[in-house]
């Protein structure tokens, strides 16, 4: 599955380099709170270069990775292909953050719900060596037997959740196959936001008649602009429509709109 969302734009007026990875000491992730922040961070630095964290922050949750290739400030989302153990590897998106060095995930619950297992993490970085040149990291990771837990529990996300499962039938555009719009999302810009621009990525469950429920805000930048929250509020007018038979059971299906006031 791809987990690189196509997103909807609401607009108002080949070589490898590989890095080895010795396994990190310790039995499980560093743990940070902040009471006056309202933060519960879990994090892991490796041998590499990289720093991986899991973070609640005032209700809202993040996946984040720093230590990357950075990328040139235009850039506002990158590509990277992750391997969990033997698993196969799936193409996620990250977000950019103000350090170019760093990025944040589309859907941080389901990452973070992966790392609390542990064991063998690759990431490929493209062009990460240079244009043409991928760089790939190859890490062992110790398991988290509480401290990322503290983080999901910290933001009220579960720690074992089904609809992980339901994200590989997922493609680019955020439907599975044989469903479309058909009275697409259609939010409006938070009246109160001080922002510019901004972006909210949703999971939301298909109902056999089309309407979404269960919709779940995965990640928002920033997390005060109420992004997340002018998502959720159009997505209960907006509905889907099916090819073919009509399912008899629930679909899950995921979208990103980006913001941006002109």
């Amino acid at each position: 599955m791809k987990r690189a969302l196509t997103a909807l734009t609401l607009v108002l007026a080949a070589g490898s380099a590989v890095a080895q990875d010795a396994p990190p000491t310790g039995e499980d992730w560093d743990l940070v709170k902040d009471a006056r922040k309202k933060s519960t961070i879990a994090y892991v630095t490796t041998t590499t270069g990289l720093s991986i964290a899991t973070r609640c922050m005032d209700s809202g949750y993040s996946a984040l990775i720093f230590g990357l290739p950075e990328v040139t400030r235009r850039t506002k989302t990158r590509p990277l292909q992750i391997t969990f153990r033997d698993e196969e590897a799936s193409e996620w998106r990250w977000n950019v953050t103000t350090d170019r060095a760093g990025a944040v995930a589309d859907f941080p619950a389901p990452f973070a719900r992966e790392l609390r297992q542990g064991g063998r993490l690759q990431i490929v970085v493209p062009d990460g060596a240079g244009e043409g040149r991928n760089l790939r990291y190859d890490l062992e990771l110790p398991a988290s037997g509480s401290a990322i837990d503290e983080t999901l529990t910290a933001c009220d996300r579960p720690l074992v959740d089904p609809r992980d499962q339901e994200l590989e039938a997922i493609g680019e555009d955020g439907l599975q196959v044989g469903m479309r719009w058909d009275r697409q999302i259609r939010p409006r810009y938070p009246s109160q936001s001080r922002y510019l621009e901004g972006f909210a990525v949703t999971t939301c469950v298909a109902q056999p008649d089309g309407t979404l429920r269960d919709c779940v805000i995965e990640t928002e930048h920033p997390g005060d602009g109420r992004f997340g929250e002018a998502v959720l509020k159009a997505a209960r007018d907006a509905t889907v429509a099916y090819d073919g038979d009509q399912p008899t059971a629930p679909r899950m299906m995921a979208f990103r709109v980006n913001f941006i006031m002109q």
